[in-house]
């Protein structure tokens, strides 16, 4: 030790205490959190300014990325060369912030984890959004600070008019702490913001209708809400997020398609990791993934085995691999210097405060600009005024500080208003340029008397800020990406969807959509009509029905068992778009086939629930009835809706209230009419009672129907292709399980009863052979006829051909319109309006 050194003891624990407790507090104020006001990190502060001082704004061209971030390093960050690139590159990437700030050029890595080029490689500049993140620094609207050698000042948070801690989030690991903001909507966030400043007392659930949800870069579907509205009232909160996914036919095989994925998730990784479980028999049902994404979007097709059914081996890959994965909400910004936990009101609320600070301090700095020139003015008008004593004061003026002092001392000026007049350029003498000095003080005058109005008036200031959030939003502003699934939590569509009018149809192949109402509009009778679905060409509509968002489907499959969804879960489609099939909305198994539809009111009200009940009938000439209310709990796999024997299967299903008459059609041509009083309500799971008596072992029902409108007829159709109508009367009311009555007087010639419909003059009918080919005529052109005929010929069979399914569809409905909505027969037992269209019945 040198001679004269002192040594001073030190606790070694106090020491390690306060150097770490310095680097935390360093971390977390200088590195990893950003700022509430800007939402920014020093590090994306720097890189943004480090540009801007650099002049590689939006409109220059783009300058070497290296370029950039030696300006950065060289003048405001004191670390590595890596992390100030790592931050530019960020920005540039369309899938990690949602609204870019840096234009790149070359390559700047991808979704699959790819790294981006070497910073010699690529080139940037500045996005216009940015430009707006800067608008107005030069102006003393924010604060500065010396750089980390004390030469330079840097902005301390950036006049930003963009609500950038909202609109692109940001996540960070301080030490004790981390943050993980959600991006959102710029559109929504700047609504909920003029909405605030319109109204500070706005509650948080009042924000929500503007802000609906975080919005992520790479799209995908938000599935549940709970977690959302935590994270908005709280600052913390999980939103689930999972891929967008659909079901598409390529070769003839079923397919998942892929085309948005949760936000932060490497696709190459995803792709890998599910390959592996399937190599694992972790998940069952795939063959092949493919990665067909390309420039014009992502595109992951998951290829399915020939058995295996797309919505189970969905759920499995949404269970199992990151098509679905979480996103934690942790809302800890620097508020004033300190780390705060936020709710989305607070950030808000300091986002405006931010804002107004900016507009007071631009209005005072533009203020003061505006007298400095209207004073210098006021000396050149006196200047131009006096000009010949002001000309002769000037050449006796031995100097130009003579002379300044001398016409200070003349016309009791400022020593400015003097230095002007002195270096004013003889071209000002002009006539014109008097003028010219007259207007523009004039001008200036207006302006210092706003300027000063806007400091004195806080609504001003409000509205300033308002209108430049409209101006951001009408520049940047676009839909939302992320889809928002409310089914996937508690908090229920009804909550946010509008109970408005929607038309379901169905086509015989089982393909299923909901239009809204107001796409059909109404047209005069006569009118040529609008093409209603661009269905197969084979295919038809032959189910309508008008419900509303919240009401209830009930799906029954032939094997007995019930499905149940909200009409706003049903694939929403435009008027000519063919729709989903419904295989693909329900799990249902291989082998089994939807057979019946019934749309119903809130399946929650227990007085509806208990007074209606859905009516049954199977091949085997078996009918059951069972009350609404045993089908208001519903599972994702389906509930049993009737225990079916081994060779028998569900045919038909009926909503009814208890109070209609029921008709089984048989093969062999007898058909029976009975009160549906006559049978007792059962359970589920009860196979139900004879409603028919088979006339021999190959007989078998074909069609029910429920009749509560008495002025219809019924019509019968054989297979090979005879038919006829007949009044409800000519069948006499008997005991459920008789043999019933004919029908239709069946031979060689006519063939076995093929299908039993309650029609009435609207109606059109649709006889489809097994040939494939489809014949539509008018129900009108067949005359009403006793019930003991055979009918007349209705199509003419050719060779071994024979109708294979009988459907009874609106007539014109290519033309569906509000007016024949609005006249389609509404059921008086059950108020739902439907068409009382009957499902086909394959022979």
């Amino acid at each position: 030790m040198a001679e004269g050194e002192k040594l001073i003891p030190i606790n070694i624990d106090d020491e390690m205490k306060s150097a770490y407790i310095d680097y935390s507090m360093s971390v977390i104020v200088s590195r990893a959190l950003p700022d509430v006001r800007d939402g920014l990190k020093p590090v994306h502060r720097r890189v943004l300014f480090g540009m801007y001082e650099l002049g590689v704004r939006s409109t220059s061209a783009h300058k070497k990325s290296a370029r950039i971030v030696g300006e950065v390093l060289g003048k405001y960050h004191p670390h590595g060369d890596t992390s100030v690139y790592d931050s530019m590159v960020r920005m540039a990437q369309e899938w990690s912030l949602r609204y870019m700030l840096v234009d790149g050029q070359g390559n700047f890595g991808s979704i699959d984890g790819d790294s981006p080029a070497a910073m010699r490689y690529t080139e940037a500049r500045m996005r216009k959004i940015a430009d707006d993140m800067l608008a107005d620094i030069d102006k003393d609207t924010v604060d500065h600070q010396l750089n980390f050698d004390d030469t330079l000042k840097e902005p301390k948070v950036l006049p930003t008019r963009i609500p950038n801690l909202l609109v692109n989030g940001a996540s960070g690991i301080a030490v004790g702490m981390a943050t993980n903001m959600p991006p959102h909507n710029l559109t929504e966030v700047v609504d909920g913001t003029i909405a605030y400043i319109e109204n500070n007392e706005i509650t948080i659930d009042e924000l929500i209708t503007h802000i609906k949800a975080p919005d992520f870069p790479t799209g995908g579907i938000i599935y549940g809400y709970d977690g959302v509205k935590e994270a908005f009232h709280t600052g913390r909160g999980r939103v689930v997020m999972r891929a967008k996914a659909s079901f598409e036919e390529v070769q003839g095989r079923e397919c998942i398609i892929v085309t948005e994925i949760p936000y932060q998730i490497n696709k190459a990784d995803m792709i890998k990791k599910t390959a592996d479980l399937v190599n694992d028999k972790k998940i069952e049902g795939i063959s092949t993934i493919r990665d067909e994404s390309d420039r014009n979007g992502m595109r992951i097709v998951y290829i399915l085995k020939r058995d295996a059914i797309p919505n189970i081996v969905l759920n499995t890959l949404y269970k199992y691999t990151s098509l679905q994965s979480s996103f934690s909400v942790n809302n800890i910004a620097l508020v004033n210097g300190r780390p705060q936990m936020l709710n989305v009101k607070e950030m808000i609320h300091y986002f405006v405060e931010h804002r107004h600070e900016v507009v007071v301090r631009r209005t005072t700095f533009e203020l003061k600009k505006a007298e400095d020139r209207a004073h210098i003015l006021e000396g050149l008008i006196i200047a131009s005024d006096n000009i010949d004593e002001v000309i002769k004061i000037i050449r006796a003026s031995s100097n130009g500080d003579e002379a300044r002092d001398n016409l200070m001392e003349r016309f009791k000026l400022s020593e400015i208003q003097a230095k002007a007049i002195v270096e004013m350029r003889l071209r000002q003498l002009t006539g014109l340029e008097q003028d010219k000095l007259r207007s523009e003080y004039e001008e200036i005058l207006k302006t210092i008397e706003d300027l000063k109005d806007i400091l004195a008036r806080k609504e001003r200031r409000m509205q300033i800020i308002k209108d430049e959030l409209q101006e951001v939003k009408e520049k940047y502003g676009d839909e939302r990406r992320s889809e928002i699934n409310f089914a996937g939590g508690d908090l229920s569509m009804e909550d946010m969807i509008p109970d408005e009018q929607v038309v379901i149809t169905i086509s015989h192949a089982g393909y299923i959509k909901r239009t809204p109402l107001s796409e059909y509009k109404t047209q005069n009778r006569g009118g040529v009509g609008q093409k209603a679905s661009s269905t197969r060409n084979e295919d038809f509509l032959e189910h309508l029905f008008v419900g509303t968002n919240h009401q209830y489907m009930l799906f029954f499959t032939q094997k007995g068992k019930c499905f149940w969804m909200r009409v706003y879960e049903i694939p929403e489609g435009s008027k000519s778009s063919k729709g989903r099939a419904i295989q693909n909305l329900i799990s249902i198994e291989n082998g089994d086939s939807v057979k019946a539809f019934i749309c119903t009111q809130d399946l929650k009200d227990e007085e509806y629930v208990n007074s209606h009940y859905v009516i049954m009938a199977t091949k085997k000439g078996i009918v059951k009835k069972t009350l609404l209310e045993q089908y208001s709990r519903p599972r994702q796999n389906g509930i049993n809706a009737i225990s079916i024997r081994e060779d028998d299967e569900l045919l038909e299903a009926k909503l009814t209230t208890g109070t209609s008459e029921i008709f089984l059609g048989l093969k062999s041509g007898k058909a029976i009419r009975f009160e549906e009083s006559k049978t007792r309500p059962m359970g589920r799971n009860a196979s139900g009672v004879r409603g028919i008596t088979l006339q021999s072992e190959n007989d078998e029902v074909i069609g029910m129907v429920s009749v509560h409108n008495f002025e219809e007829e019924i019509l019968v159709v054989s297979e090979n292709g005879y038919g006829k109508r007949s009044s409800i009367d000519d069948y006499r009311v008997t005991n459920r399980g008789g043999k019933g009555v004919k029908t239709i007087s069946i031979t060689d010639k006519t063939g076995g009863l093929v299908a039993i419909k309650n029609v009435s003059d609207a109606d059109d009918l649709m006889i489809i052979n097994k040939s494939g080919i489809a014949i539509r005529m008018s129900v009108e052109d067949l005359r009403v006829m006793g019930r003991a005929t055979q009918g007349v010929r209705l199509i003419n069979i050719k060779g071994n051909d024979s109708i294979a399914a009988v459907a009874k569809v609106m007539k014109d409905e290519d033309a569906v319109d509000d007016t024949d909505i609005n006249e389609l027969d509404v059921n008086p037992e059950n108020g739902t309006a439907l068409d009382n269209t009957e499902t086909e019945t394959e022979e």
